[in-house]
């Protein structure tokens, strides 16, 4: 994996925490409408996955995936970033909104660097 500022280590875990905490409030409220939530069930899994990597690579956390979760994982969070990047381009300059999806797709890109890293041992 890059090498990676102890400030882009904590902004990119705050930004899966973030994501996670939006995710998982956004289940709550569509498993009380009786949504589907397949979907969501799957990129919080992934993100939960993706968080662990970045913990183990850094901070010398176990992790109890198996290669096939990561590979699952790393799919969902690849496919997430062409809506991030959308998201991003359309956002206006030098705002909050902005900054946070630059963090979010740094995050998970360092997340599949480091989910690559493990699948290849």
């Amino acid at each position: 994996m890059e090498n990676v500022s102890e400030e882009e280590k904590l902004q990119s875990i705050q930004a899966f925490q973030s994501t996670i905490r939006k995710s998982e409030n956004a289940l709550t409220n569509l498993t009380q409408k009786g949504n589907n939530t397949t979907l969501l069930k799957k990129r919080l899994n992934a993100l939960y996955i993706g968080l662990a990597l970045l913990e183990t690579a850094w901070n010398q956390k176990a992790h109890h995936y198996t290669k096939e979760e990561l590979a699952e994982a790393r799919n969902v969070l690849i496919g997430l970033f062409p809506s991030l990047e959308n998201s991003y381009s359309k956002s206006k300059v030098g705002s909050p909104q902005r900054t946070l999806l630059r963090r979010r797709i740094k995050a998970f890109e360092l997340a599949v660097q480091a989910m690559d890293d493990v699948v290849k041992k």
